[in-house]
C-alpha cells in the first residue's frame, strides 16, 4: 500500500470521528435528547460552536471525495513520489487543523482550507508528471 493510501484511509477515519464529535456536540445543549426523539419536522438550535463543528465537517465532504480520486488515480497509475507523499500529509494535517480552527471560530481556517487545497494540488502534479 502507498503512504498516499495510507494518508487516505487515515483521512477517511477522520471524517468519521468528525462525524462523531459533530453529532455529540449538541448533546450538551438542553432539549436535544427531546427533540432528537421527536420528528425533528423543525430545525434545532444547536448553539454556535456546535453548529461551527458541523460546517467544519461538511466542508470536509467537500475535499475529501477529490482527495480521495486522485489518491486512488495515482495508486492505479503506480506514481508515488516526495511531492504526492509530502502532499496527502499536507492534505490530511491541514484538514485536521481546520476542524478545531472552524470550531474555535478563528480566521486561520481559510488559511488550512487553502492548505489542504495545496495538499491535492500536489499529489494532482503527480499525477500528470
Amino acid at each position: 500500500m502507498t503512504v498516499e493510501l495510507q494518508v487516505l484511509v487515515f483521512a477517511a477515519l477522520w471524517g468519521v470521528a468528525q462525524i462523531l464529535i459533530a453529532a455529540v456536540a449538541p448533546a450538551f445543549k438542553p432539549g436535544y435528547f427531546q427533540w432528537n426523539a421527536s420528528p425533528r419536522d423543525e430545525d434545532f438550535d444547536v448553539g454556535p460552536a456546535a453548529g461551527r463543528m458541523r460546517r467544519a465537517y461538511q466542508n470536509y465532504l467537500e475535499t475529501f471525495p477529490f482527495f480521495a480520486v486522485i489518491v486512488i488515480a495515482l495508486a492505479f497509475a503506480g506514481k508515488s513520489n516526495d511531492v504526492s507523499r509530502l502532499g496527502a500529509h499536507i492534505y490530511l494535517l491541514a484538514r485536521v487543523a481546520y476542524f478545531p480552527a472552524y470550531a474555535l471560530g478563528t480566521k486561520l481556517r481559510s488559511a488550512f482550507y487553502g492548505l489542504s487545497l495545496v495538499g491535492i494540488g500536489m499529489c494532482v502534479w503527480t499525477c500528470f508528471a
